[in-house]
């Protein structure tokens, strides 16, 4: 019986141990990344303002589904000013914007089919 104990001990203490590994790999997110990066969709908005030196772009757009954002008009840095090159004020555009540490940021722009 002594020994029965001593297995069952030993062997959740050994459980234990690991638990806290399984937890981190999930906390990382690495796992989500590409379901996350899947969810993330294309969003309709017009150009209203275009600050380059800032590299900031003004965009009224319709509703973010991926982040759960309604619809209204934001200011947005660009992940690359380079994309400012691409589009004028008034131009209809689709882009991509992600959460980055808390800070929406565009990080692709086409023009609207």
């Amino acid at each position: 019986m002594k020994n029965a104990n001593s297995l069952l001990i030993g062997a959740m203490l050994s459980l234990i141990t690991l638990m806290p590994l399984s937890a981190t790999a999930q906390a990382t997110g690495d796992a989500g990344k590409p379901a996350a990066m899947a969810a993330a969709s294309m969003t309709d908005g017009e150009v209203r303002k275009i600050d380059k030196d800032a590299g900031k772009i003004t965009i009224k757009h319709g509703d973010i589904k991926h982040l759960d954002m309604p619809g209204m008009t934001m200011v947005f840095p660009a992940k690359d000013k380079a994309l400012l090159d691409k589009t004028q004020v008034g131009d209809k555009i689709r882009f991509m914007v992600i959460n980055e540490g808390g800070k929406m940021v565009v990080t692709a722009i086409e023009p609207a089919k």
